[in-house]
């Protein structure tokens, strides 16, 4: 018998230290901890694989500051991840947020290839990456690595961040490289390492999800012969079993969790046992020599952070999320003014991003800006007509349902698989009303610009994030629509420079929206 150990991280998303940056109290997350497990394990088998399946170079404000500030530096996870021994990662969606050039110098710096079969030159169909795969013999054991990555990048990602790759569909490119693996390379053992996840409930086969492509791992496990192992991520999800034959892990975010699947072989190098785990890190210190490789980075950032950056008069301070998706906030008002002001329009959209969100403070720090504003968005100024601002509103409103005892609630389509809080936008510059007693489809009650109500033919321009400009989110009305301004700076950045210069920030609030149920 022979026995094969694979360790899977993925969505790392720039957690390192083991704490929450908007107040640096504990938090049971990051690669420090994940380091202390990964040793565990190799003390039990020291020919283990090791694999990160993307999502980790962005994410922190330790990654933010590096990019901004020290990027002609090493990178700061990379150099945890070399360290690790990886054997290979897979490109993840967001690894492609801060540039083209800062992925590739992580690439280059990196002792580990880097994965995925589906990214291509646009002119050649070659992968851009190199590599869509890896050989590893283990034991006399030969195992495959094939990585892929979500094909639906391009509905989200800057186009200057992409320019020069196609992104090919991920179900389809899986089904040849892995016959192409089968054929020629006659594996005794093949992993898809798929930065996705999945598109159906795992037990019914039920769509959990509108069926994009984003994800696609489902289809993957009942249409693709071969397949050993499905690495999986993207939704966040803490995932373990086995769908068709073919053994599935998703390990969480942030590095809460590490993925583990174990195989046992007979000695003609045939599966006969596969299992899989989740290992958590809640009760486990986090490796000293990990937090001292990127120490010197974070002494830099923790400053950063602190830095002052003006005053806030009154209250954006949140204590109620849920309460304020539902009607008007100082907070949100103030980030679509900001918008607003950037692009010389006088219509914006945002979102209040997660509920960990907590507001602005009365004295202002980097580190308010950046727990409030978790992504590196830049903004777009689309070209809509007002039926497009109607259907907006709709997909918003669909975020709430009524619950059994008639109290407004969230709906579960925005919490399941994946929690989407992201999703639902608020606006400035019209006045609405959003109805959750109507049908989905029929909320919008009110629908108003400049006193009185929008024109459906008529032309608005609005601002919003890259993101949601890409039509992220199923915000299908904005794809593809006339781009009249783009502004590549950072979100953050812009957010930081207009409350230095004004010094003091006065918390208002118009009551231009609200939500009712009863």
């Amino acid at each position: 018998m022979k026995k094969l150990t694979i360790l899977h991280t993925s969505d790392i998303h720039g957690n390192v230290y083991p704490l929450n940056y908007g107040n640096n109290e504990v938090a049971y997350l990051g690669l420090g901890k994940i380091a202390t497990i990964i040793a565990q394990e190799r003390m039990i088998d020291e020919q283990l694989i090791l694999i990160d399946n993307g999502d980790v170079i962005q994410g922190t404000p330790l990654t933010y500051h590096y990019v901004q500030f020290l990027k002609d530096r090493p990178n700061p996870m990379v150099k945890i991840l070399n360290y690790l021994s990886y054997d290979a990662a897979v490109i993840g969606n967001h690894e492609f947020n801060y540039g083209i050039d800062v992925l590739n110098k992580a690439v280059s710096e990196s002792s580990f290839p880097w994965l995925s079969a589906n990214t291509v030159h646009e002119d050649s169909d070659k992968p851009f990456f190199g590599k869509p795969y890896i050989i590893k013999e283990i034991n006399s054991v030969k195992v495959a690595i094939l990585g892929v990555t979500t094909h639906y990048i391009p509905n989200w990602e800057s186009e200057e961040n992409i320019v020069g790759l196609k992104f090919k569909d991920c179900l389809q490119e899986t089904k040849n490289w892995v016959a192409y693996i089968k054929e020629y390379e006659k594996p005794d053992v093949l992993i898809v390492s798929y930065h996705g996840g999945f598109e159906r409930d795992l037990e019914t086969g039920e769509p959990t999800e509108n069926l994009t492509g984003e994800n696609q791992g489902y289809a993957m496990c009942q249409e693709i012969e071969g397949i050993d192992i499905l690495l999986t991520g993207h939704q966040h999800r803490s995932l373990t079993g086995n769908v068709n034959g073919v053994e599935i892990v998703q390990p969480s975010h942030s590095g809460q969790a590490i993925g583990k699947v174990c195989l046992t072989l007979n000695n003609e190098n045939q599966i006969i046992d596969k299992t899989s785990s989740l290992l958590i890190v809640d009760d486990v210190e986090a490796d000293k020599e990990v937090l001292t490789l990127t120490s010197e980075y974070e002494t830099q950032t923790q400053a950063w952070l602190d830095t002052p950056i003006g005053m806030i008069e009154g209250d954006m301070l949140i204590t109620d999320p849920f309460l304020i998706r539902t009607e008007d906030n100082p907070l949100i008002e103030f980030i679509n003014k900001v918008q607003m002001e950037i692009a010389g329009v006088d219509i914006s959209n945002t979102a209040l991003f997660n509920n960990a969100s907590p507001g602005f403070r009365p004295n202002v720090t980097m580190r308010d800006i950046v727990s409030n504003y978790i992504y590196p968005n830049t903004l777009k100024v689309l070209q809509l007509s007002g039926q497009d601002i109607m259907d907006a509103l709709e997909q918003n409103a669909s975020y709430f349902i009524l619950n059994e005892e008639g109290q407004l609630d969230v709906n579960p389509a925005f919490l399941l698989p994946k929690t989407q809080h992201y999703n639902y936008d608020m606006w400035e510059g019209i006045d609405y009303i959003l109805d959750i007693r109507k049908p989905v489809g029929e909320r919008v009650t009110t629908l108003n610009y400049h006193g009185a109500p929008i024109d459906r033919n008529g032309t608005y321009h609005v601002i919003m994030n890259n993101y949601r400009a890409g039509g992220g989110g199923d915000y299908t009305m904005f794809k593809d629509k006339p781009v009249v301004k783009d502004i590549p700076m950072d979100m953050t950045e812009l957010i930081a420079n207009y409350i230095m210069k004004r010094k003091t920030i006065k918390a208002t609030v118009n009551h231009n929206w609200k939500v009712i149920w009863k």
